[in-house]
């Protein structure tokens, strides 16, 4: 640890505060308590430090020393050196959100250009300056819902194919609140259709994946226009990669979009920080939770950037909020700015169209070998779910021992389910290469085979 202070700085301190010693500052620490002896080792240099830490990273395993065909949510793609070159200056790197916004310029900037590019991916009209990841953003939308009906509708409904970690998320946020959730606990491989009778002039909010949580691409505009007929809100929890191919959620009757932003030049990390996607209509801004950046002009008629419609309860206010998120993920946000320019809107298809082929070829690789069976027949992007003829996490133990990471194993979200135990939901990214999705049903083939 290294601490900056010289002994003459921290003696100025203490007389400017009163007390002769920093032991005096814990004095109110029952003795017993105070510097408890925490039986560290001795301390090590710079040099010897780094070594250790070196060792232990050692240890780990990512996607640079493993094929990886793991997804349900988090997804290997590529991330071009740019962003990190950029992200990584002092002026973004070390920034908070700002609280006096207006001399942070630049910062402002990059989120409105975030918004711009968000809006113009998904067709929505507004989008916020981002949240936490995409569970908070769904529970975000749940809680938007529920307030622009100011209370006089309390039902929600889930589609049960929504990611089972944003569900739960959900479920949380709602906990001790008059939300009634219905839907979410259903059959998870059920048509989205199965949804339409729980829709009625109580629902607020109707919630749905695009693709879902398995990979398929569904036409909700049936729900959508249910849900209108209702006078409910439409929400579309999106992959932002699929919009590259896929039609955006704007133009089927989406309300709210919200969307994991990780696909978007973020590292998976070990599970984050990621970005939270949050777009609305206009008419429902003034309710959107988290920070809006607008453009503007100064007195001088030049062009600048403003914090907007935000409102002070979020900030001073919790208990009269719509939420108390007014923070957000800049530095993510950023990192998704500048993935969406580099790529270019050419670019983005070009990515959604590697994955979706190289997925729709390892599958049509896979359903081929004996014992082994890709669920279903909707259209899918570039997951989808595979039968096995063994547990699937024994299967997965198999292909570590091959250095492939396999799929994710649909037992862990839905335990109380038997038949999920010999289901692998495969992701597929431009990451993969042929080579690499041959190899990897050729191991598939020899557990066929035993």
């Amino acid at each position: 640890m290294y601490l900056p202070h010289t002994d003459a700085e921290r003696e100025a301190m203490l007389q400017t505060i009163g007390v002769k010693s920093v032991e005096e500052l814990f004095c109110d620490v029952p003795a017993s308590y105070r510097f408890p002896n925490l039986n560290l080792p001795a301390g090590l240099t710079e040099m010897e430090a780094i070594g250790e830490l070196q060792e232990l990273a050692a240890a780990n395993e990512t996607t640079r020393d493993l094929i990886s065909f793991l997804g349900a949510g988090a997804y290997n793609h590529y991330v071009p050196a740019a962003i990190g070159a950029l992200i990584g200056r002092g002026e973004f790197l070390s920034a908070y959100t700002p609280y006096q916004p207006e001399i942070s310029q630049g910062t402002l900037q990059a989120i409105f250009e975030y918004q711009s590019l968000v809006t113009a991916l998904t067709g929505m009209d507004v989008s916020n300056a981002s949240h936490y990841d995409g569970a908070t953003a769904v529970a975000e939308a749940v809680n938007m819902a529920y307030a622009n009906f100011r209370g006089k509708r309390v039902e929600v409904v889930i589609s049960p194919a929504l990611h089972p970690q944003y569900i739960e998320t959900v479920r949380t946020y709602t906990t001790g609140s008059v939300l009634k959730l219905s839907g979410w606990d259903g059959n998870p491989f059920s048509d989205p259709g199965s949804l339409l009778p729980m829709i009625n002039n109580q629902t607020a909010l109707v919630v749905v994946q695009y693709p879902d949580f398995f990979g398929r691409v569904y036409d909700y505009r049936k729900l959508a226009d249910a849900a209108h007929q209702a006078g409910a809100l439409f929400c579309v929890a999106v992959n932002p990669i699929a919009l590259g191919l896929l039609t955006p959620p704007g133009e089927f009757g989406a309300d709210i979009v919200t969307g994991e932003g990780q696909p978007l030049g973020i590292p998976m990390s070990f599970g984050g920080p990621y970005l939270g996607i949050f777009c609305t209509r206009t008419e429902y801004v003034r309710k959107m939770a988290g920070r809006l950046v607008g453009e503007t002009v100064d007195g001088s008629g030049k062009r600048g950037y403003v914090l907007t419609l935000t409102a002070r309860e979020q900030h001073i206010r919790r208990e009269k909020a719509t939420s108390n998120i007014c923070t957000n993920q800049g530095l993510m946000a950023l990192s998704a700015a500048i993935y969406l320019s580099l790529v270019g809107k050419n670019g983005l298809r070009e990515v959604a169209e590697l994955c979706y082929h190289k997925a729709h070829y390892a599958a049509k690789q896979i359903a081929a070998l004996k014992g082994f069976k890709v669920q279903g027949s909707t259209p899918f992007f570039h997951e989808f779910v595979v039968e096995t003829p063994m547990p699937a996490s024994e299967l997965n133990a198999h292909l570590l021992d091959h250095g492939i990471i396999g799929g994710y194993e649909l037992a862990q979200a839905y335990p109380d389910r038997p038949e999920m135990e010999n289901k692998l939901l495969v992701a597929v990214t431009e990451m993969n290469s042929r080579e690499q999705i041959d190899v990897f049903v050729e191991i598939l083939e020899e557990v066929s085979h035993e």
